[in-house]
């Protein structure tokens, strides 16, 4: 904003010199037309114009002086709305950001309010959820223990677990004996009927059992064919060893030598060709009963029932041995499930095959035997019995309340 736009145009004060300068003159005027005064009207009139230039002076004086003053008023009211005009717009800047800062100021209270009510209507259902607890600790206790004893008896029915039917019975025993009412002594006493039943029942050593039948599995590789090509080692006929015939003529020449020693001195020493025939024939029937034990190697005669199981082919006696891990690992989860029937016509049909197919004669294949024998002569028909007193009682219970 300039000076002349900000400052308003004042009227300029006008001299009075010509409106003096006229009223001298007329008076002049009439004062010349009196003849006798020239010489005072002159005097006046000089003194008149002097006073009149002493006027026109002191008013040009005072219009300078005036209007220096207006152009520095000018001047400094045109400062002064330039900063109050600057002042206006770092007020409107302050005034923006005061509210922006309000209206982020309002959104925090805004949002604060709403987690506050929320904490509260929180609060709230917790103690109603504690006061229901409080209230109901003891339907929640007995809830529980009707399911914890409801799922024992499903797997005790099931899989036969007794182990964990009674440790489902004692914690639920525990569990009721914290309470200390009396009006749990029925069930207590229902709890302990069940678990002394329990306890009363034979064990069977599950484990032992299924140990017994992964051993029996992993014997399977090793265990020979009767198609197998190499001689196999019969558990009843010991190897024959070999002796070679320096330590046969070794063998020879000892009890010759006692023999000697224990003949009558005058008899004369053997002569040197008659040892010498002693140990080629000693060497000679070592030699030949070691040949012969190779050629009765060479051909053998077996009798065999079944003679499909000489004509397995490698990929044959392959399936053979995984048909027959198959049939011990369904014993195996029969045995664990308590289904007595399928284990026990598993383990036949396990021992039928090693029996076809096999070579019996071998000591794996015994080993193997025997210990499937074992473990079928195993009991697992044992009637167990159910947890409905203890599960009716909690329910009666539960009704009457």
């Amino acid at each position: 904003m300039t000076e002349q736009q900000s400052t308003p145009q004042l009227p300029e004060p006008q001299p009075q010199a010509s409106q003096t300068a006229g009223a001298a003159a007329s008076q002049a005027s009439y004062t010349f037309t009196a003849p006798d005064g020239t010489a005072a009207l002159r005097r006046r009139q000089r003194a008149q114009t002097v006073l009149l230039l002493l006027v026109i002076a002191g008013l040009g004086a005072q219009w300078w002086v005036s209007h220096a003053e207006l152009r520095d008023l000018r001047s400094e009211v045109a400062q002064r709305l330039q900063s109050g005009d600057n002042s206006n717009n770092e007020l409107k800047g302050v005034l923006k950001a005061v509210q922006e800062s309000t209206k982020e100021l309002q959104s925090r209270v805004s949002v604060l309010d709403s987690k506050q009510a929320e904490s509260q209507s929180q609060q709230l259902a917790l103690e109603q959820m504690y006061q229901d607890l409080n209230k109901n600790r003891d339907d929640w206790a007995l809830s529980e223990i009707e399911e914890v004893l409801s799922t024992a008896d499903q797997q005790l029915e099931l899989a036969g677990n007794v182990q964990g039917a009674l440790i489902a019975l004692q914690n639920a025993d525990k569990s009721l004996s914290r309470s200390d009412k009396p009006q749990f002594i029925a069930i207590r006493r229902a709890l302990a009927r069940d678990i002394d039943r329990l306890k009363a029942l034979p064990t069977v050593d599950i484990p032992g059992i299924a140990v017994r039948l992964d051993s029996a599995i992993g014997q399977i590789d090793n265990m020979p064919l009767l198609v197998d090509e190499k001689p196999v080692e019969s558990a009843s006929e010991p190897k024959p060893q070999r002796v070679s015939p320096a330590v046969a003529g070794k063998a020879s020449a000892a009890p010759a030598k006692s023999k000697a020693a224990a003949a009558v001195p005058a008899e004369a020493p053997a002569s040197a060709w008659s040892q010498w025939l002693a140990g080629a024939r000693e060497t000679w029937q070592s030699m030949s009963t070691e040949m012969w034990a190779e050629l009765r190697q060479l051909v053998r005669i077996r009798e065999v029932q079944t003679p499909e199981a000489i004509l397995l082919s490698p990929g044959q006696a392959y399936f053979v041995r995984e048909n027959l891990k198959l049939r011990l690992l369904n014993a195996r989860l029969a045995l664990l499930s308590r289904n007595e029937f399928a284990f026990r016509n598993d383990l036949a049909s396990a021992q039928d095959t090693i029996a076809k197919y096999f070579d019996t004669r071998a000591k794996q294949v015994q080993t193997t035997q025997a210990l499937l024998k074992q473990v079928q002569g195993s009991n697992l028909a044992i009637q167990l019995p159910t947890l409905a007193e203890s599960l009716n009682a909690v329910r009666n219970y539960k009704a009457r309340h």
